[in-house]
């Protein structure tokens, strides 16, 4: 039995750290109403597109770009992130955060609109990475649409797949739970797909696409 507790999260939070563009931009999300990966999270996304030498990354759910920020100091030098967010405002938040953290202009895409709306406009099988860190109940149309932008060997990850808690609680029967329930269940049993789910933030489900 593996043993991960409030001191553990702490220390996963805590083992990287986080600069003045960061520590901003978190505290916008904050005065938005907007809840941003944590820092361990955070970390691990710019861990995987290094990994992945991640060049297109695409990101659903803009917020003030926290999470941007993270991706993009992991992806190749050339890289773009095309980031998806129906507030335009938290957009300009998002698009101050990448210019104070040093990132040219053209190393980000913003589209304002509803995910859903924007992401069939994609291409096809051109992306390294799929954040996905949107309205829960929409967990298994943002899977499909990954599906769709990944290239083989490319991955997808869902931010907040623990959702407070609630996922593995049974007594939890609202409509993002029961969503997000599915889509842990069709990414494990998927031959498509070689997932993880890692316990940092709010949980960090991972799958590769063989």
């Amino acid at each position: 039995m593996t043993e991960f507790g409030s001191a553990q999260a702490a220390l996963a939070d805590t083992y990287v750290g986080e600069d003045t563009v960061l520590t901003y931009a978190r505290a916008l999300s904050a005065r938005v109403g907007v809840r941003p990966i944590g820092a361990g999270g955070g970390a691990c996304l710019r861990l995987l597109a290094a990994a992945l030498d991640a060049k297109a990354v695409a990101e659903i759910g803009t917020g003030t770009g926290v999470s941007g920020v993270y991706l993009l100091r992991g992806m190749r030098p050339d890289g773009v992130l095309t980031t998806v967010d129906s507030e335009p405002v938290h957009q300009q938040y998002a698009r101050e955060a990448y210019q104070a953290a040093g990132f040219a202009a053209n190393r980000s895409r913003f589209i304002p609109g509803r995910a859903l709306d924007v992401l069939p406009r994609l291409a096809d099988g051109q992306y390294d990475l799929v954040f996905c860190d949107g309205d829960p109940a929409e967990s298994a149309s943002y899977l499909a649409e990954s599906l769709r932008l990944l290239r083989p060997g490319g991955m997808v990850c869902f931010e907040g797949v623990f959702h407070q808690g609630r996922l593995a609680e049974p007594g939890h029967h609202d409509p993002g739970t029961h969503a997000l329930r599915e889509l842990v269940r069709v990414v494990r049993e998927s031959e498509l797909l070689l997932p993880a789910l890692l316990p940092v933030s709010d949980g960090l489900l991972c799958a590769v696409k063989r």
